[in-house]
């Protein structure tokens, strides 16, 4: 580990409501060399995580508006930040707060009140794995994301995908990306053409065609992994919108016969 020489010459973007509850940290980290920029709402932070070259963001989890968790979530889709560090500080830690930070990737978690060095060991630690993750995004080639409605549909869309049996509500998706729901409807209709719900039945017919054709699931547990309550309300909406039942379309597949997708995608287009 490189030590207390990390923090020298490296960027950090620090997003708290109150940055002067942080003065004797941050005092300590400029005192070592480090170059700090602040941010005092998660929506100004995405923003300027997007602009500058940064090495580390410590994150305060009880942002207004939109918490820590979200925002990491918008994080981990633009290239910008997809591999910076992300240290969470939270002055009203659970254990399910802190698995829903991993899980997003932080790279760690402090609790309010902390002990400044502390943080600073954690900080030099981090940067010095993070070293790594840039040299792989400057030979990738990857640019920033600007456009911060593209990194929103990102995120809802990965959301969507993992919670396809059952996607939380509207208005509670678009809490969890740092939104509302009449914005995230309008972000949908704009870059897909599509609702949020039109765009849940586009993936759970996909979804199904795919288990269909690789996987020896069953009808009723197809049905259950893609969120339809039996195997009979499944198979109707499936032969609405593709005109074959799923039986048909995986013994169809596996005689090695051709599927038109894009008649399955017009079927699909009819019902919204």
């Amino acid at each position: 580990m490189r030590g207390i020489s990390a923090l020298r010459d490296s960027h950090i973007l620090v997003i708290h409501p109150r940055p002067e509850e942080l003065r004797i940290l941050l005092s300590q980290l400029q005192a070592a060399g480090t170059r700090l920029s602040m941010a005092t709402t998660s929506r100004q932070g995405l923003q300027r995580a997007q602009v500058l070259s940064l090495e580390l963001i410590l994150l305060n989890m009880q942002m207004p508006k939109m918490d820590g968790l979200a925002l990491c979530r918008l994080f981990r889709e633009a290239p910008a930040t997809r591999h910076t560090p992300v240290i969470f500080l939270s002055a009203a830690s659970t254990v399910d707060e802190r698995l829903q930070g991993f899980a997003l990737g932080a790279a760690d978690y402090v609790t309010q009140p902390f002990v400044p060095e502390e943080v600073i060991a954690r900080i030099c630690i981090h940067l010095a794995r993070g070293e790594r993750h840039a040299t792989r995004l400057d030979q990738s080639g990857e640019k920033a994301l600007q456009d911060t409605d593209e990194i929103t549909l990102r995120a809802t869309m990965r959301l969507i995908d993992q919670q396809l049996d059952s996607p939380p509500p509207l208005v509670d998706m678009a809490r969890l990306v740092g939104t509302h729901g009449k914005r995230l409807t309008a972000i949908f209709r704009r870059r897909l053409g599509l609702t949020v719900y039109a765009y849940i039945r586009e993936q759970r017919l996909r979804r199904s065609q795919e288990l269909l054709a690789r996987s020896d699931a069953t009808i009723q547990d197809i049905a259950e992994l893609i969120g339809f309550r039996s195997a009979a309300n499944f198979a109707t909406s499936f032969r609405e919108r593709t005109g074959m039942t799923p039986s048909a379309f995986r013994q169809q597949i596996r005689n090695g016969g051709a599927i038109d997708c894009a008649n399955c995608l017009a079927a699909a287009e009819r019902t919204k």
